[in-house]
């Protein structure tokens, strides 16, 4: 994103969102604290593999360290509401800033999502509606 020769058609309004938006929330996760443990990144149904010995997490491309929560940011909401010992607050705001990094990546001039590019736009509104829902300030 910071890069316009990969983004070229990200609007400047939306280029600061994202940005903002990214830096001000990875703020707020890590001043929240919790324990970081190993995460898949991107825990979805998509990324499930169905084999003779159960279901198998695969494209680990994307793995890290952070809280639970990020991974359960990619859940259905049903998920995080049962998850024991689940910090609602972080889980909403790693939904913000998954949808936020979700949404950089459509920009991307190379990304290759079928209707990615209308879908980025729809997420940028989503993300400005849960940033003021939440009261948070994309500028930190």
């Amino acid at each position: 994103m910071a890069n316009r020769e990969r983004t070229p058609a990200l609007a400047d309004a939306d280029r600061e969102l994202l940005g903002d938006t990214l830096r001000s929330l990875r703020r707020v996760i890590v001043e929240r604290g919790g324990a970081e443990q190993l995460l898949h990144g991107e825990p979805h149904p998509g990324n499930l593999l169905a084999t003779q010995n159960g279901l198998l997490f695969i494209d680990l491309e994307t793995c890290c360290r952070g809280p639970v929560e990020f991974d359960l940011a990619h859940a259905p909401d049903e998920v995080g509401e049962h998850y024991p010992g689940v910090d609602q607050d972080m889980l909403r705001a790693c939904r913000i800033l998954v949808l936020a990094m979700i949404t950089t990546w459509r920009w991307d001039r190379d990304d290759q999502l079928p209707d990615g590019r209308r879908l980025a736009g729809e997420w940028l509104g989503r993300i400005r509606a849960a940033l003021d829902r939440n009261g948070l300030d994309s500028h930190g």
